[in-house]
């Protein structure tokens, strides 16, 4: 008669609580195994990143200072050109308030106008609106006084240019007179044609005159400064041409 089997015992309750907590305990152990590998092979990483990153500084070390003394250098650079725009403009002010004092007309809206020039084109008060320009009378074209005028005014036309200053001739001669005169002189700025004295009325310059003990009706030399704002910065009445285009320079350079 065969042997019967003998039948495995159960576990008890306490056991099988025991087995998952086991497997639990093994896997977490191996969990933190595994997570201090990683732990130290970026500790490596970031020590071998930091290493690399102190050898470029300190190779780049020469090149960090001098762009830091190229930024220094600029800072006082913008702050010293802060500075001189500042003066520049309380000096213009302090100009203008000077000639204010002095000149009756200084401030005063320019005469608005629309007259022909040597070629017969129209020329208006508005079309030069936001630029500033030298509006200057004089007499008749051709004539000795009036030539040193305008050919000193040529010679020295780069000078108003820098200041973006436009020169601007009137007498009450014809379109024809003034291309002749600008082309027999070289003449690179505009002469406007005034036959009625519409322009010259305007400005009071035109008036009684003498001459050789003889009184009569003519032109009074005279110039006028008009800023980009539309107003007479200076008046110049009676004008002696030596001189007269380094007094207007000036000027256009502290009040402009």
């Amino acid at each position: 008669m065969a042997a019967k089997k003998k039948s495995k015992a159960k576990p008890t309750k306490s056991q099988s609580k025991a087995k998952p907590a086991k497997r639990v305990k093994r896997a977490a152990k191996k969990a933190a195994k595994e997570a201090q590998k990683v732990v130290k092979k970026a500790a490596k990483k970031i020590a071998k990143a930091a290493k690399g990153a102190k050898k470029i500084a300190k190779v780049e070390k020469p090149a960090i200072a001098k762009v830091a003394k190229v930024e220094k250098k600029s800072a006082s650079s913008s702050l010293l050109e802060t500075v001189q725009n500042v003066a520049a403009k309380v000096k213009q002010v302090a100009a203008a308030a000077a000639v204010k004092l002095m000149d009756s007309e200084a401030g005063k809206a320019a005469p608005s106008f629309d007259l022909t020039d040597e070629k017969g084109e129209h020329v208006t008060s508005e079309s030069l609106a936001g630029k500033p320009y030298l509006l200057y009378f004089y007499p008749k074209d051709d004539t000795p006084g009036c030539t040193k005028e305008a050919c000193d005014i040529r010679d020295n036309f780069g000078r108003f240019g820098q200041q973006g200053l436009r020169v601007i001739g009137v007498s009450p001669d014809s379109e024809q007179s003034h291309a002749k005169f600008g082309q027999k002189y070289g003449l690179p700025f505009t002469l406007l044609s005034d036959p009625d004295k519409t322009l010259a009325s305007a400005y009071g310059v035109w008036g009684k005159k003498q001459n050789y003990g003889k009184e009569y009706l003519g032109i009074i030399r005279s110039s006028f400064l008009v800023g980009a704002d539309g107003t007479i910065k200076k008046s110049y009445r009676g004008v002696k041409v030596n001189g007269h285009v380094d007094a207007v320079l000036s000027d256009a350079q502290a009040l402009l």
